[in-house]
C-alpha cells in the first residue's frame, strides 16, 4: 500500500526529510511519493513518518498500490540491500 499525497499538499517541505526510503520528491506543483520507494515506513518505523507530520493530512493509501505488510518488507529489504543482489 504505497502512499499518495493530494493536491490538498501545502507544500511546507516536512514530509521529505522524514522519509527513510527517500520516496518523497518535490512535484511541479506539489510533493510527490515514488511507490516503487514508499514502504509506508515498513522496516523503519511503526508508523509512516510523512503521515504523522503532515500538518494537513493529504496523505492517504494510494487505492491503485495496494500491498500487504509482507510485500512492502520485501519492499524495504530489496531497497537497504547491500550486498549489490
Amino acid at each position: 500500500m504505497a502512499l499518495k499525497i493530494l493536491d490538498t499538499c501545502i507544500n511546507c517541505d516536512v514530509c521529505e526529510p522524514v522519509c527513510p526510503n527517500q520516496a518523497i520528491t518535490l512535484g511541479e506543483e506539489y510533493y510527490e511519493i515514488d511507490p516503487d520507494r514508499c514502504t509506508e515506513c515498513v522496516g523503519h518505523f511503526d508508523q509512516p513518518q510523512c503521515v504523522e507530520v503532515c500538518p494537513v493530512e493529504c496523505i492517504p493509501v494510494d487505492p491503485e498500490r495496494i500491498e500487504t505488510t509482507e510485500q512492502l518488507m520485501r519492499k524495504y529489504e530489496a531497497l537497504t540491500r547491500t550486498d549489490g543482489a
